[in-house]
Parts: C-alpha cells; structure tokens; sequence
C-alpha cells in the first residue's frame, strides 16, 4: 500500500489515521489536503509514501511475504508433529499395565524431606559493567568498553567488530538494551546509564539536529504540531537543546518510559485548533 486516505475531527487526527494505516513514519510520506473539515464534517487527508522512502517500504512488504510463507510452512510442520505425538501416546496407553494393589503390611510410609531454611540474601544489583560483559559474552561477541560521565548522564560506549546487529535498526536494539540496563543496573552517582555502540549516538545525534531544524521549518510553515515517535531522554535532549534557540517553536515532552515522546509546537500555537 503507497497511500492511504483518512479521516478525523481535524487534519492532524486525520493524518495519524492514515499513518497508522500504512504504518509509516511522518517524515517519509507526503500529505495531501482533501478536505479540512469543519461544523459537522470530518477532516480528509490523502497520505502518500514519498519517492525517496518507497524502495524501504517495497522492501519491507516483500519480507513480510516472506515471513508468512515461512510462518505457513511452519504451521504445517507442528501440526504433523503434533499428530505423530498424539498417535504415540493412544499407543502407548493401549499398553498401561494395571494399577497394583499394595497391603497395609507391605507399604512403607516415605521419609520426609528434610528442609533447608532460606537464608535471607541482599540482592545485589549488576554494574552496567557486567551487565553489557553477559551481553557479548551470551552472543559471543568481543568488545571493549569505556565510560564517560556528564551532569546528567552516565555513558558506557562498547567499540568492537560485527556489533551492528547489537545496534539494531534506526538503533532501536541499542535503545531497549540502553533501557533494561537503566532499569537493572545502579550508577553510584544516581545518574541516568546510556548504552553507546560504535559511536552510533554521535551520528544519530547529527542526524537529529538537522531532522529538528527541518520539523521546525515544517511546523512554523504548516502551523501545526509535529510528534516525534518514542525516543530515550538522550535523544530528546538533542531535539530540545537543538530548538531551544529558534523562536519560532517550542518543544515538549510527553507519556511515560520508555514510551515518552516529544513534540514541537508553533511558538504562537492555538490549542482550540
């Protein structure tokens, strides 16, 4: 599907429609106005995959054809499976033994267990040391890691060979290891812990910046609000920090972890729009 049609109360409910629809991100499609709605009326917008972005969604419903093929085929081998098994155990009970009838003389009441007392441990949290060292070990991957801290943050960046799947696509394996490292590991200056592979956060954050000043544009053109997909709070802060100076919008930041999302909004934006 290249495009999609949607409708909503106002434009921007409209759009979302659409997007959620085609399952794209804002950035790689184009918007067409069909009807901007009113007293009664529904807003109407045409929701189209940009030129530069459509070989990545061609490419992603052709893996998804894939995936159902192969999902179809391993059906029909569980399936067999699970009828080899089922014939097996109406075998097997055809052949059960009668059940033998033991004599109060003959039984002989079993020993009890003898039960160890719990000892009560301290639980003692991971560094986020050993938590990245039981990542690469478990994968069998090689690395070395150094850390860096600033007022806010704690970073661990991990540099090594054959780390890009550990980074994930648009980063997005790194943010989740970045997160559960947050949540199980304990930094003895109660900052924030950051996961960094290869530098990958230097080149996002280059990315950010130059996406930031092209919302910008996009919204104080539109007169509309941009929302931003889920991001961690240190890539927020690149947004943040890369329109704090452009009077001509402000950012916000909204939701709860690890879905906390930002949006930009006109400087003069009117909330009854």
């Amino acid at each position: 599907m290249r495009s999609c049609e949607g409708t909503g109360k106002n434009i921007e409910q409209a759009v979302q429609n659409a997007l959620l629809e085609l399952k794209a991100a804002r950035e790689d499609v184009d918007i067409k106005i069909l009807n901007e709605g009113g007293f009664l009326k529904k807003a109407k917008v045409l929701v189209s995959i940009s030129e530069d972005a459509i070989d990545k969604y061609e490419k992603r419903e052709k893996l998804k054809e894939t995936l159902a093929k192969e999902e179809s085929d391993e059906d029909f081998a569980e399936t067999f499976v699970k009828q080899k098994i089922a014939s097996v155990e109406k075998s097997e009970k055809k052949k059960e033994s009668k059940v033998k009838i033991i004599a109060d003389d003959e039984y002989v009441k079993p020993e009890k267990a003898e039960v160890t007392p719990k000892t009560d441990k301290t639980e003692r949290k991971l560094t986020a040391e050993e938590f990245v060292n039981g990542v690469l070990k478990a994968l069998a991957l090689q690395a070395t890691i150094e850390t860096e801290e600033d007022e806010r943050f704690a970073y661990y960046r991990v540099h090594g060979e054959n780390l890009n799947d550990l980074i994930g696509h648009h980063g997005d394996c790194m943010m989740s290891l970045s997160y559960l490292m947050s949540l199980v590991c304990k930094n003895e200056n109660r900052k924030r812990i950051v996961l960094d592979i290869e530098d990958y956060r230097k080149k996002r954050e280059e990315s950010l910046i130059a996406l930031a000043k092209r919302i910008a544009s996009k919204v104080v053109k539109s007169g509309r609000y941009y929302k931003f997909e889920p991001m961690d709070a240190s890539e927020r802060k690149i947004i943040h920090t890369a329109l704090q100076e452009d009077d001509r919008v402000t950012t916000l930041s909204k939701g709860e972890e690890p879905h906390r999302y930002l949006i930009v909004f006109p400087k003069e934006y009117d909330s009854r729009d």
